[in-house]
């Protein structure tokens, strides 16, 4: 192994991990779910502008991508929106757990965008994944209006990757990124204006707690971790990237033991559902990787 790909390797572990660790942050921050994305998205972008600016960057993008680029930052929004709204209506390990459920939607929606035939090794999976969320929904049946944010999540999760992944074939990630989160952050904003216009009420100001911990969720966790995620894979196969990101649960609902203890604790049957459902990401990777290695030996 070279040292660029060991240096490469530690470093996406640690950006998977800053992925996990966005949940403890969604927790602790004491605003509301809209407030959480609205700060992050304004942070995250203002902190990509100024990456682009130093780099000196263009922020140019084709008339024919922005359509999907801003149907992107709508995903976006409502994705975030519905994961830190379904970590405060349950917890931490619920939603993570709940949200593994994406390879299961991005099963079936790929194939549309794409236009090619459903996997049925695909579809093997996501029937795991379906066990899996069936234990999991039966119980924690208290947390079922997480456990349907997280789904929701999880699904609009896959339209976005799946739109991203025809995007990124003619867009520069970090532009692609930069209009998305700027969409959102637009959109959020008239949308709370709007709100509070009606409702009487003003725009929610973070404490110095909630401050910091914006901070570091726009700028460590969102820009930061999307830029050296991109710049990885100059020494690592998507392959890897990809089995690596399917860890995220696991730091995610760790960290959530360690940060907030007997809150995060469940149920045997729910950590059985939860070993389905990563049994059938893992295994799919696997599998998928050992048909990519074979179709290149035949080549």
């Amino acid at each position: 192994m070279t040292a660029e790909r060991r240096k490469s390797l530690i470093l996406l572990h640690f950006i998977v991990f800053l992925w996990g660790f966005t949940a403890i942050l969604g927790k602790g921050i004491t605003l509301a779910a809209s407030y959480i994305v609205w700060y992050r998205m304004g942070i995250a972008t203002l902190s990509i502008w100024i990456y682009r600016r130093y780099l000196g960057k263009k922020f140019r993008i084709s008339r024919k991508e922005r359509p999907m680029v801003f149907l992107g930052g709508i995903l976006l929004t409502a994705h975030w929106y519905s994961f830190f709204a379904a970590i405060q209506a349950s917890n931490v390990s619920v939603t993570l757990a709940t949200l593994s459920s994406g390879a299961f939607f991005t099963a079936l929606i790929e194939p549309l965008f794409f236009k090619r035939r459903i996997n049925l090794m695909e579809m093997f999976f996501a029937l795991l994944v379906i066990i899996g969320l069936s234990i999991i929904f039966t119980v924690g049946w208290e947390f079922r209006k997480g456990i349907g944010l997280a789904l929701i999540s999880a699904l609009l999760a896959a339209l976005f990757t799946v739109i991203n992944g025809k995007s990124i074939q003619r867009t520069e990630a970090s532009l692609i990124s930069f209009y998305q989160l700027g969409t959102g952050f637009v959109l959020l904003s008239i949308f709370l204006t709007t709100r509070n216009g009606i409702e009487g009420s003003t725009f929610a100001i973070p404490t110095g707690t909630d401050t910091l911990l914006l901070l570091i969720l726009g700028t460590v966790c969102t820009a930061y971790a999307f830029t050296v995620g991109i710049e990885v894979m100059k020494h690592l196969s998507p392959y890897t990237v990809s089995l690596a990101n399917n860890l995220e649960p696991v730091y995610g609902i760790l960290l959530a033991v360690l940060f907030f203890g007997s809150s995060e604790f469940m149920g045997a049957r729910f950590y059985l559902g939860g070993a389905i459902l990563l049994i059938a990401i893992f295994g799919e990777s696997v599998l998928r990787s050992r048909q990519v290695n074979r179709k290149k030996k035949s080549i």
